[in-house]
């Protein structure tokens, strides 16, 4: 494949006319050059759907020498990131919203009470936010993601997520359900509390809590519970889910009919990954089924390992609450002769809380991730660095991901409700080479290993994560009326957004060991390369 400098080599004075197909124009800096729009035939629509498909599934190879491959991009992108509507697949029509910000107190006026208006705050629907804002200028930039070998700048928008001025549903007659799966994640009661509010707001009178997850609808021992604005006024207040939480699911045909049987005509899902694949299987089959059923997701992950995001609600409550475990390490530590602090934290495939807290808490001497190998035995291994630390500060903290060093802890061959690989206790692993490495050198060490993660995950969010909670709730309710379905809420580059459930899903987000935020944790802890 041709480098970027080819194709910046074309003739400037009559440069290759590209043809975009999409709706929308786009505008790149430096394109050499020009694209125009045409009408989209049929067949040129089934061309694009093909490309499409073949994205999707990480097939795609790019041709860098052909002059207009960023409008191909960026074609393929916009058909990638269009948003499920129901509209696609039921005759239905909006009607005016019933959502207002009105302000309608009144106001002294030349002795008179007159109402005063302000704006309303509708998104348009051709609102996009960028996905990417840094252009790099190389591929070896410090954390570069690049499409093309020389890092050209391609823009990517995003659908923008908040209320529209038309909606798909009559408030009045909608049902909404809202559902909590996976694990505990500080955050859950702020986003069901702001779902309940939000919906009330539009004028929906019939709103359920499934609970303990997917189990809640296909197990006919689970009643739902109602809710309204008396029921969950507090209940930010305190850690967990009220709805309760499980793990895995029935068959996607018996829940999508326990969906039609309840009368559900929006369902909110808040939970990972896994969640997420479930939540899009039964979008597809109430698509299938040509049901006005909206399917919305809210990611809830505590690792926020969910693609494409800046965050996900409950990060910063995690980070935030290890420093209390990081803490207690640190002066465990410092108080022993020889002391070793060792502190296991969550991130089964990501490392972002582990790196986090160790940037912020400052007294992290190694952090161990998922995303970057390491040896525990050898002369650059992570016990020979352990020494080196006792000799010469007299004490030292380890902090460990969760997923990190699964090679070296004996395989469970077993899986967890949700599917995933139950993992090796890393923790107790390292916890026990320490001692022993220390013993078979003749030099007394202490070792004290606390593993908070359970503590963590009831805890209930900080102020940083309710806010999070408050917006992606009322965003999730907003994409419901706009009639959108299979999409999940998030946020991008500070900007709020909705997102089609398969890209965020594709893989998780790892920590890209060549990131400047890693080269500063790196920086922070002063350890070597122990691979």
């Amino acid at each position: 494949m041709a480098s970027a400098s080819l194709i910046y080599a074309v003739n400037f004075i009559n440069p290759p006319k590209c043809i975009l197909h999409s709706k929308r124009d786009y505008f790149s800096f430096n394109m050499s050059y020009t694209c125009t729009k045409s009408k989209t035939s049929q067949r040129q629509m089934r061309n694009k759907q093909s490309r499409m498909a073949t994205i999707a599934a990480g097939n795609q190879e790019m041709d860098f020498t052909d002059p207009c491959w960023k409008t191909k991009f960026q074609e393929d992108f916009e058909l990638r990131f269009n948003l499920p509507h129901l509209k696609d697949v039921l005759p239905i029509k909006p009607r005016p919203t019933t959502f207002s910000l009105k302000n309608r107190n009144a106001r002294l006026v030349n002795g008179a009470n007159v109402l005063e208006d302000r704006k309303n705050g509708y998104v348009n629907e051709d609102d996009r936010a960028l996905l990417k804002v840094i252009r790099y200028s190389s591929p070896t930039s410090a954390g570069a993601e690049c499409i093309d070998p020389d890092c050209s700048w391609v823009e990517q928008w995003v659908h923008r997520a908040g209320p529209r001025e038309e909606i798909f549903f009559e408030p009045g007659e909608v049902k909404a359900g809202i559902v909590t799966c996976g694990g505990l994640c500080p955050g859950l009661n702020d986003v069901i509390r702001q779902i309940v509010f939000t919906l009330e707001l539009y004028g929906v009178k019939k709103i359920v809590g499934i609970q303990y997850g997917y189990r809640g609808l296909f197990d006919r021992g689970l009643a739902e519970i109602e809710l309204f604005r008396e029921v969950v006024q507090n209940i930010n207040l305190a850690g967990g889910s009220l709805l309760g939480v499980s793990r895995g699911g029935a068959d996607i045909s018996e829940i999508v009919d326990s969906i039609q049987a309840r009368g559900i005509d929006m369902i909110f899902i808040l939970g990972g990954n896994g969640t997420h694949a479930g939540a899009n299987a039964i979008h597809n089959e109430c698509r299938r089924r040509k049901m006005k059923v909206s399917v919305i997701c809210v990611p809830k992950t505590i690792d926020n390992d969910i693609l494409l995001m800046d965050k996900t609600f409950g990060f910063d409550t995690a980070v935030e609450e290890a420093q209390r475990a990081i803490n207690s390490a640190y002066i465990e530590a410092r108080s022993a002769y020889h002391g070793i602090g060792l502190v296991k934290l969550m991130g089964r495939s990501s490392g972002f809380i582990a790196m986090h807290a160790s940037l912020s808490s400052g007294q992290i001497d190694i952090c161990l991730i998922p995303e970057v190998p390491f040896q525990i035995e050898g002369p650059y291994g992570v016990l020979r660095h352990l020494e080196h630390l006792i000799e010469t500060k007299g004490s030292a903290v380890l902090c460990v991901a969760e997923g990190a060093g699964q090679d070296f802890v004996e395989k469970t061959n077993s899986t967890d409700a949700s599917g995933n690989a139950r993992l090796g206790d890393i923790g107790v692993y390292l916890q026990q080479q320490i001692k022993k490495h220390f013993r078979r050198i003749g030099v007394p060490a202490d070792v004290k290993y606390i593993d908070p993660t359970y503590m963590i995950r009831a805890c209930r969010a900080n102020a940083s994560d309710a806010v999070l909670c408050t917006v992606l709730g009322q965003n999730a309710v907003h994409g419901a009326f706009a009639g959108f379905s299979g999409i999940t809420v998030g946020i991008c580059n500070s900007h709020y957004v909705y997102l089609p459930i398969p890209e965020v899903i594709a893989s998780p987000r790892v920590v890209d060991p060549d990131s400047r935020m890693w080269h500063r944790c790196l920086t922070s802890t002063g350890q070597p390369d122990f691979n």
